[in-house]
Order: structure tokens, then sequence, then C-alpha cells
């Protein structure tokens, strides 16, 4: 049986961070346009939008920095990965937890017949993306434990070998 190689490590850090980026700048658009207008559909709403916010910069900033880690090749505890699957069950919790109360939260339904500029597109895709993220995670975070796995087995099958 052929092992899990881990290349596709970066390809899936990439995928989440694109996204963390995407969701970053609608959400703060959407905060601005609320600011702007003060026009909320409830504060409930609000504050969704700010923890999707917090939830992008959190996966852009540490994205990027495993992304650099990985292509460095550094050696550094931050970069283990340890630290990789801790981060990725604390992001993936984050992005579930915002996508299932933006769901609750949202106004409008599914938006089959409003204009394709619209508050209810936009914010569909808010939770859209949201769902990504989350998937992302996931996929990422089971792809790396089943990596940890087959490279255990591995390794005590080749340490069994010399013995």
């Amino acid at each position: 049986m052929p092992y899990i190689k881990a290349h596709y490590h970066p390809i899936l850090f990439a995928l989440i961070t694109v996204c963390a980026m995407a969701e970053l700048g609608l959400a703060a658009f959407l905060i601005s346009a609320g600011n702007e207008n003060n026009n909320w559909p409830s504060d409930r709403y609000h504050s969704v939008l700010i923890l999707f916010e917090f939830n992008a910069v959190w996966t852009t900033l540490f994205g990027i920095a495993y992304l650099l880690w990985i292509i460095d090749g550094a050696i550094h505890f931050l970069a283990s990965i340890a630290s990789s699957i801790i981060w990725l069950l604390v992001t993936t919790i984050l992005w579930g937890a915002a996508a299932g109360v933006m769901h609750g939260a949202r106004s409008g339904g599914n938006c089959n017949w409003i204009s394709a500029v619209s508050g209810c597109r936009e914010t569909l895709s808010v939770e859209a993306i949201g769902w990504i993220e989350f998937a992302l995670c996931v996929l990422t975070l089971l792809a790396t434990c089943m990596w940890v796995r087959t490279s255990k087995r591995s390794y005590v099958s080749e340490y069994s070998k010399l013995a």
C-alpha cells in the first residue's frame, strides 16, 4: 500500500489562505457599508460579521506564516506538524461556529429572486465562503492526521527491518 505523502500540505494551506483573503475583503466591505449607513439587520448579524473578519485575519496571518515556513523548510516550533494540527483544529472550530451562526443570523433565504448584486447575495457569499473554509480545514486536518499515522507506520516498519 503506497503511503500518503505530505505534498498536498502547501496546496491545501494555500487554498485556505486564499479563501480567507476573499472572506477578509468581503466581510470588511460589508462591515464598512453597514457602519457607513448604520443599517444593520440585527446586532447579531453585525457581531457575526466581526467574527468572520477575525477568522479571516487569523487564517490569513497564520496561513501565510505556515506557507512561508513550508517553502523555507524551517525547522521551527511553530512550523511543526503538531502545531499545525492544533492550529487547524482551532481554525476549524472557529469557521464552523461562524458559518453555523451566520446561517441563523442572516436574513433572506436563498436569494433566488433578488438581483445579482444585493446584500442578500453578499451575505450568502460570506456564509458560503465560511463553509468552504470549514471544509478545507477539516480536509487538511484529516489528511495531516492520516499522513502522521502512515508516517509512523512506515518509520516503525523501516526500524524493524534494521533490527
